[in-house]
Formats: structure tokens, C-alpha cells, sequence
């Protein structure tokens, strides 16, 4: 008679990682999914019991219970009966003490048990106990090391440091030192991207592109998204993009956790430019944004003499079908004013901008007088200059150190977070500013001497190299040269000069240049002021406007402003009128 045999139990086993490098590796008790089947496979045969299926949730978190393998284990249970589950940890279940209680009961209905490979938790008082209590331990570790996770980033984003995916035009880079160790993780610009992404920042500052031209013209160069394990490269969306423009790190601010910090990594604008991107997207109508389908050189720079309203290409088509392109002014077109000015054949326009390229510019012995003059200024300037500079730099410790009195603030819990991010971007725009004016200070008196002449030596020659321009040269040689121009109805040409011209060929700066260099050499600055008052003077005679009061603080100081830093042409004293 043979021997009775035991009958087998039937059980199935439940494997998680955290992370896919987890499971990919093989060694390590608990640490790879290789470690946890081998261990329940055993713990399966003390049982005698046969595993009929395992589920393994590789790269999954258990701060949730909606694993798809968990819940496909739970849907099992529901129709197939079995003795055990068998986990290498409870940890390995579940890190919430709810979720715990949810995914035992489930068990339990289905008439199976939970067995842990490592821990005792059996149906005894004891077993109960020990469940609860490493379960319990569970839920404390995966929250503590959360909270200890945010606590490192917070110190890292303090110190300047990136502690999340960088955005696209950046890389986030791990080096070895001796290819081994603990990695060293930095940020680099991306040689690819990162060029696309301060162009895309540049162009769309001038206020002449869209979001979806822009867009456009980055997928023509080639701009696409960083691939990852998960998902390939590709084109961004107009969506991406926005946001994008929209991200403080590209200027070199890193936020986390809704708070701004100085960053260490290469920032891929400026400060102006940035926020000049910000300005255009918040007064773009970007669902109305449409593509300049007739785009011309001129578009940009030439506005309408009778409104100051843009000009913009129109076709016009005649009786026979054919097209007759035309400047017009915007605001006529879509009949918001009253601008009475006529369409004007985009040929006649462009010639008749190529005639006042002839009035805007000095004779070479009227420039090289100019220049003399001026450099003569920037020496004076220099001590000016120093001053400033200290002051800005004691106003820059002084800001910083606001700064961070308000993060430690916050982090105490003394200011609520809507009132420190109020106070974070007022102070930062103050920041920007002190650094702006500093940057421009910084900039060493011998080099503005030199784009000085520099600028003066190209004055004379402005008519033939416009002439001799290609049509995409012409178009920045307008808007470096122009802030306006202005085309009216009697088919004149007037224009506003951008700096540095709207100084250097100002009526002002041609009458200081023509102060003897005898009184220059012999007379400091206020004998200056007093010969270009007298200049002046002389010119505002010539138009009937008599002056004989000499200038008081307020007018030496207005010339003076006007002469050194470009501003807008002197109009006669009110009292001499």
C-alpha cells in the first residue's frame, strides 16, 4: 500500500522595484527583482506550495496602490483560489498604512493568506502586531524620505543648484571623478538646442514674430525635444513652447517649490531680453496671432506720417489680375482712425527711404569733430562712472541680503507664500536692475571710446552701404539705425534715431563739437555748457525765439543729460518765448 501524500498548496508571489535600474539589477537581497523571486520561491517551498503565477510591478512606486500588476494580482484573487501571497517585504505591498489595510482585507476574502519572506506576520495577536507595526514603519520611511528628499533639493535650489530636469536648450550631466564614486551632477548647454532655444528668446523680444511662426521656424531648424528611455525626440507644440518662453531658467533663475533662487548654471538670455519676451506674450492676442503672409524689409520700421500707426503690405489687385503691392497704414485698413493717408506703391516707398539715408548723416569733417568732442566727454564720465558703481554694488549686498532674510522667513513660517512671492519678484526686479546698470558700468570707458569712432567712421558712409545692401542687411541697418520712420502723404521722410545716432547726430552734440578747443583744454565742464547754451541760443534766434536769460540749474542740468546720455532734442526755454 502506497504512502499517503500531502497535498500541494498553490500560491503566487508579488515582486516590486522602485526604479527600472532596480530591476535591470541582478544582485543585492531586496534590491532587484532576480533577489525577491529567488527568496519567495523558497519561502514558497517551506510552504509546500506551488507558485502558479507572480506579478511584478518593475519601476513602480508603493505610495499608491493603482500598480497595474497589484491590481492585476487583486483581480486573480477574485477568480482563482489560492493559499498565498507571498512578498519578499511588506514594504514591497504597500508604504501606506491605508492601502495596507485595503489590499489585506482583499486577501482575506479571497480565503488566501499574506506570507513575508523576512518578517512574521502570521494570524496570531503577535503576527497582527508585527504586520501593523512594520507596516506602519513602512509608511513612516517612504514619508520621511520624502520630506528629507525635499529638504536636500530645497538646500541644493539655495546654493544655486538644479534639482530637477532641466528645460529644453540645457543638459543635465553625471561625471566620475576616476569613473567611480558617487556621480557629480551638473548643468551644461545643450550645443544643439541651446543656440535654437536664445534665438527663439531674441526673435520673438522684436515683437515681429508669432508663437506659431516662431515655431514654425525652430522645427525648420531642426529644434527638437531631448529623447528620454521612455519617449523619442521630437518637434515641439505651440503648448511647449509658451511655456517655455514663459521659464525663468533661461535667464538663470532656478524655482522650486514655488520660490525663485539665484542659479549657478549658464543663463541663455539676459535679463532684458527675457523680460521683454514676457511683455510680448502677455499683450499678444495669441488665438488672433497671425502669419505676415507679405513680409518686406521696410515692415517694422515705417510707420504712417499721419497717425503713427504701422505700415504693412497690402496687394492690390488691378482689372486684369494683376497684383500691385502697396504700403498702407494699419490703422486705416482696419478702419480704427481717421488716417487719411493713401496706400503708396512699396517701389516708391523703398526709394524714397533710400534718400534719406542722405540727411541722416554727418560730413566726415563734422563727424571726426563730433567724435573729438565726445571722447573728450566719456574722461568725464569716468570718475561719474566709478561712483555710480560703488553705490550699485552696496545697493546689490543690500538686496541679496533682503533676499534671503525673506527665504529663511518663509521657511520658518513666518510669511505666508503668496506674500513671499510678491515680495520675491519685486526684489528680484530690483536686482535685475542694479545688475543692468552695473553690467553697463562695467563696460571699460576705452571700449566705448572705440565703438564710438567705430560708429562715427560708418556715419559718413550709410547712403552707399544701405544702396549696396542685400534686403535682409537693409532690414537690420533700418531697425539698429531707426527707432521710426515715418512716411507722409506729401512723400516725405522723417524718422527717429535709435542710440547710440540720436546722440551723435543731435543738433546739441554738433553744437558742443563746435565749441573752440582752446576754451576745451582751458575750461572744465561748466564753461562747456555755457558755449553750447550760447550755440543754441543762436540757433532758436535764427527761428525768431530769443534767449537772454543764461541757463539756470535745471536747463544746464537738462543739457548736460542731453549731451552725455542721448536724450531728446532741447526745445526752446519757456520763459524766452
Amino acid at each position: 500500500m502506497q504512502p499517503l501524500t500531502e497535498p500541494r498548496l498553490q500560491a503566487v508571489i508579488y515582486l516590486r522595484v522602485s526604479t527600472k535600474e532596480q530591476a535591470e539589477r541582478g544582485g543585492g537581497e531586496g534590491y532587484s527583482i532576480p533577489a525577491q523571486r529567488e527568496a519567495c520561491l523558497r519561502q514558497a517551498s517551506l510552504l509546500n506550495a506551488d507558485v502558479v503565477d507572480e506579478f511584478v510591478d518593475a519601476g513602480e512606486s508603493a505610495k499608491t496602490a493603482a500598480r497595474p500588476q497589484l491590481q492585476r494580482l487583486l483581480g486573480f484573487l477574485k477568480t482563482d483560489r489560492v493559499q498565498y501571497v507571498i512578498v519578499h517585504k511588506v514594504d514591497r505591498l504597500a508604504r501606506s498604512r491605508a492601502d495596507d489595510v485595503q489590499i489585506n482585507i482583499a486577501i482575506r476574502a479571497s480565503g488566501a493568506t499574506l506570507v513575508s519572506c523576512t518578517e512574521n506576520i502570521d494570524d496570531t495577536p503577535s503576527g497582527s502586531l508585527v504586520h501593523g507595526i512594520m507596516s506602519s514603519i513602512a509608511e513612516f520611511y517612504s514619508k520621511n524620505l520624502a520630506t528629507e528628499v525635499i529638504k536636500g533639493s530645497v538646500q541644493k535650489a539655495k546654493a544655486g543648484g538644479t534639482p530637477s530636469k532641466v528645460p529644453t536648450g540645457y543638459l543635465n550631466v553625471r561625471t566620475w571623478e576616476d569613473g567611480k564614486g558617487k556621480p557629480t551632477r551638473t548643468v551644461e548647454i545643450d550645443p544643439d538646442r541651446g543656440p535654437l532655444m536664445a534665438w527663439a528668446f531674441e526673435a520673438y523680444a522684436t515683437g515681429e514674430w508669432s508663437l506659431r511662426t516662431l515655431l514654425a521656424e525652430l522645427t525648420n531648424r531642426g529644434l527638437t525635444t531631448l529623447p528620454s528611455e521612455k519617449m523619442p525626440s521630437k518637434p515641439l507644440v505651440l503648448s511647449n513652447l509658451n511655456r517655455l518662453l514663459r521659464n525663468p531658467y533661461y535667464r538663470g533663475i532656478v524655482t522650486y517649490r514655488g520660490v525663485q533662487y539665484a542659479g549657478n548654471h549658464l543663463p541663455l538670455v539676459s535679463p532684458e531680453v527675457w523680460q521683454r519676451v514676457q511683455d510680448v506674450l502677455t499683450s499678444a492676442n495669441v488665438a488672433g496671432d497671425k502669419h505676415k503672409v507679405h513680409a518686406h524689409y521696410l515692415t517694422g520700421s515705417l510707420f504712417c506720417g499721419d497717425r503713427g500707426e504701422r505700415m504693412i503690405v497690402s496687394m492690390a489687385t488691378g482689372r486684369r489680375g494683376t497684383l500691385y503691392p502697396y504700403f498702407i497704414c494699419v490703422g486705416r485698413q482696419k478702419r480704427r482712425t481717421e488716417c487719411q493717408q493713401r496706400a503708396v506703391l512699396i517701389e516708391t516707398a523703398e526709394i524714397l527711404v533710400e534718400d534719406h539715408y542722405l540727411t541722416v548723416q554727418p560730413s566726415g569733417a563734422a563727424a571726426a569733430q563730433i567724435t573729438e568732442a565726445l571722447s573728450e566727454l566719456l574722461g568725464m564720465q569716468r570718475a561719474q562712472a566709478d561712483g555710480e558703481r560703488l553705490a550699485q554694488e552696496r545697493r546689490m549686498r543690500q538686496l541679496l541680503d533682503k533676499r534671503m532674510k525673506l527665504l529663511d522667513a518663509y521657511y520658518e513660517g513666518a510669511l505666508p507664500k503668496d506674500l513671499m512671492k510678491t515680495e520675491q519678484t519685486r526684489i528680484a526686479a530690483e536686482i535685475d536692475a542694479a545688475q543692468s546698470r552695473l553690467d553697463a558700468l562695467s563696460v571699460g570707458f576705452d571700449k566705448i571710446d572705440g565703438n564710438l569712432r567705430k560708429a562715427m567712421s560708418l556715419a559718413s558712409d550709410w547712403h552707399a552701404a544701405y544702396l549696396a545692401a542685400a534686403p535682409a542687411i537693409r532690414r537690420q541697418l533700418n531697425q539698429g539705425i531707426f527707432k521710426k520712420v515715418f512716411l507722409h502723404e506729401d512723400g516725405r521722410i522723417s524718422s527717429q534715431l535709435a542710440e547710440p545716432f540720436s546722440t551723435l547726430l543731435s543738433a546739441e552734440v554738433k553744437h558742443i563739437a563746435a565749441v573752440p578747443k582752446e576754451l576745451r583744454s582751458a575750461g572744465g565742464p561748466e564753461d562747456w555748457i555755457d558755449c553750447a547754451w550760447r550755440e543754441l541760443s543762436a540757433v532758436w534766434a535764427a527761428h525768431g525765439v530769443e534767449t537772454t536769460n543764461p541757463p539756470d540749474d535745471d536747463r544746464r542740468e537738462g543739457l548736460r543729460v542731453n549731451v552725455l546720455v542721448g536724450a531728446e532734442g532741447l526745445e526752446p526755454p519757456t520763459d524766452a518765448l
